[in-house]
């Protein structure tokens, strides 16, 4: 089966040897996604709520260039740098799927690239 990169000028550019997303076969698998601005690649947002608000922009982003959707998102991995977090960022990210409820996990790490306070990261069905 081809592995396909995918590659999003909306969402920031990988910071190690990552594509955003590989495509391969009916399947989307996206990176980690951490609040950096795409246009500056710096971080957005003080608060963990406000970081979430800029990942799941740019998750967005790098599911639409690999011709997907947050509705087509079949698993999540939320990464937290705090578990005190975790309301908040199940607020923001409630809102950004809406009804569609993907299969999920929530971990608490030591610490995320750049000092973020959230990452995520998703695997989509594709049509």
């Amino acid at each position: 089966m081809k592995l396909e990169p995918v590659q999003s000028a909306a969402a920031p550019a990988a910071i190690g040897p990552y594509s955003q997303a590989i495509k391969v076969g009916h399947l989307l698998f996206c990176s980690g996604q951490i609040a950096l601005d795409p246009k500056s690649g710096q971080m957005v947002g003080a608060t963990a709520a406000e970081q979430a608000e800029q990942v799941m922009k740019n998750l967005a982003a790098v599911l639409a260039a690999g011709g997907a959707s947050l509705a087509q998102v079949a698993r999540t991995t939320i990464f937290l740098a705090s578990m005190q977090d975790f309301a908040a960022v199940n607020e923001v990210y409630g809102r950004h799927f809406g009804a569609h409820k993907p299969a999920r996990a929530t971990v608490a790490v030591k610490e995320l690239p750049k000092g973020g306070l959230v990452e995520i990261d998703c695997i989509a069905a594709l049509s």
